[in-house]
């Protein structure tokens, strides 16, 4: 479902007092053709988007859409919640509502997060109520002195010929009892009184994502901060490990640590590195790759350098939470990581040279496949693009655990994407990567690519593990890229039919369906799920090399 450009531009037009007449003939277009666009009948974009923006003087950002398709993919999964069953809307409809009464779509959106999270935090104490010892231990002594109130007082009531010293030691029992039940409640509320209390009324992750979506993912004064720190790395050495280490060295007193084990004190920790801020050490697994070294060195000093510059960005009214603002400062602490490790210019042309082959990159900048991924989305530089890519990555479960949307191309904020997408074909070929074209029920082609990355082993004890890594685009710029070579792209007959996920997915007869489909539109599902798995469509593999 298109974003409602056309509506947008007319306001936008309206409010300037500007004849429809006036503005196509400054924008170079007939009347007529405007008003088709005005009208949503005609998509725009490219030379002819900025020209419009020229003319009505505001920036095109306000007119490229991308917030209201956001807007428009979250009222997709709301109506596909099962409580709005046998609510019948159009497709139409809801594109009407997002483009003439924007903010009541704002507010409705708002509203289902809201239940989204109230939703979470019940499944999250039911699970407690469940498995917490605390409530467990609580609730059996609860138990056990009503059942000592209420023996006692059988016995009273159905034993007439009780003596008073009887009666008394009874009655005491039933009075020590009680008081025992009544400190047991007062505990018990004061637990939940406090999970209630440090419940944030929105996922801090869900803040952060509508942070750093709602800059587009673009953060010039932070790339400015990286491109200073890169000069002064690069003043001190060539860049890499050892003047990073020389750098945190004579600035900061921090020293470099690389172990079998974990740093002293911090034994029995799973993580590949660590910063003991107290010491004033870093340390790192043997195991841990030269390319998450460096990355986590420079992002290291990118906090020592620029700390107050990221806490100026962190203190956003956007997010509402201590929570929200630590995860937060970690995203944007590696976004200046990343930003020096790729200084932008330098990064753009070499990706533009070699055709965004990843390999290439990663080798140039001793870089991991992840860390090359995550720059590329970062490109969008105004009037310095590169391509528009969205980014998604799940864990071996295929849980997603981070994504960044594309406008346009519908990704999953939580669970699990469309089981046929490659991102779970790349975990069976850890370290190849894998492309794949795909098509979407509306028509729209993209080309996914995907790749699988084990985590470096400190032990024979130690167990496996991978997470799965996905960079998608629009299909239109496959012939700027290497992994567009020797694709078939004009053939739609060839690509993969995909959905977003199982429950938006309106492929009724889809066989690789997971979950069943949900009645968004007042439709039946007709599902026919196989009783045996059966093998996904391949993706064409790429036969660049694995990580170094």
């Amino acid at each position: 479902m298109p974003a409602p450009i056309g509506t947008k531009l007319r306001q936008q037009r309206k409010l300037r007092g500007l004849l429809q007449a006036d503005l196509a003939r400054a924008a170079g277009i007939s009347p007529s053709y405007l008003n088709l666009i005005e009208n949503d009948k005609r998509q725009v974009g490219g030379a002819l988007l900025l020209r419009i923006a020229s003319e009505l003087g505001i920036e095109v950002e306000e007119l490229s859409g991308e917030k209201e398709q956001r807007l428009l993919d979250e009222l997709s999964e709301l109506l596909s919640d099962p409580v709005i069953g046998g609510v019948k809307v159009e497709p139409g409809q809801l594109h009407d509502l997002v483009a003439q009464l924007p903010t009541v779509a704002q507010a409705l959106h708002r509203l289902y997060r809201g239940y989204v999270d109230a939703s979470a935090s019940v499944e999250t104490f039911a699970n407690r109520l469940k498995s917490d010892p605390l409530l467990s231990r609580l609730l059996h002594q609860i138990l056990s002195h009503v059942t000592a109130v209420r023996s006692s007082g059988e016995i009273i009531r159905s034993v007439p010929d009780l003596s008073r010293l009887q009666q008394h030691r009874f009655l005491d029992t039933i009075d020590r009892e009680a008081r025992s039940l009544s400190d047991l409640a007062r505990a018990l509320i004061a637990y939940f009184d406090q999970s209630v209390r440090t419940r944030p009324a929105l996922s801090p992750v869900r803040e952060v994502d509508d942070l750093i979506i709602g800059e587009n993912n673009y953060f010039p004064r932070l790339e400015d901060a990286a491109a200073s720190l890169r000069a002064e790395i690069e003043a001190a050495g060539d860049f890499g490990e050892a003047t990073l280490t020389q750098l945190l060295a004579q600035r900061f007193a921090v020293q470099v640590q690389v172990a079998f084990a974990a740093h002293a004190g911090h034994e029995g920790l799973s993580q590949d590195f660590g910063f003991n801020a107290e010491e004033r050490v870093v340390w790192f697994q043997r195991t841990t790759s030269m390319a998450t070294r460096q990355f986590q060195l420079t992002r290291l000093l990118a906090e020592l350098t620029h700390g107050e510059l990221i806490d100026e960005h962190v203190h956003d009214r956007r997010l509402t939470t201590a929570s929200a603002q630590r995860i937060a400062y970690r995203a944007l602490a590696s976004y200046v990581a990343g930003a020096t490790v790729f200084p932008y210019s330098r990064f753009l042309g070499d990706a533009q040279t070699h055709q965004y082959d990843i390999d290439r990159l990663r080798q140039a900048y001793a870089a991991s496949f992840e860390q090359v991924a995550h720059r590329l989305v970062t490109l969008r530089r105004p009037n310095q693009q590169g391509i528009p890519f969205g980014f998604l990555r799940a864990d071996p479960a295929g849980r997603l655990t981070k994504h960044f949307p594309l406008p346009g191309l519908q990704l999953a904020n939580t669970g699990h994407a469309c089981p046929l997408w490659v991102i779970y074909a790349a975990a069976h070929s850890p370290g190849q990567i894998l492309r794949q074209v795909v098509q979407f029920p509306d028509g729209a082609r993209y080309l996914f690519l995907g790749r699988a990355t084990p985590r470096g082993l400190a032990s024979y004890h130690a167990q496996p593990f991978h997470s799965s890594v996905m960079l998608a685009c629009d299909l239109l710029h496959a012939d700027r890229m290497v992994y567009g070579q020797g694709l078939k792209l004009d053939d739609p007959a060839l690509d993969v039919p995909v959905g977003p996920t199982c429950r938006l997915c309106i492929r009724r007869e889809c066989e690789y369906r997971q979950e069943e489909a949900l009645d968004v539109f007042g439709e039946r599902p007709n599902l026919r799920l196989p009783l045996v798995p059966r093998d996904f469509p391949a993706p064409d593999p790429d036969p660049a090399g694995a990580d170094s």
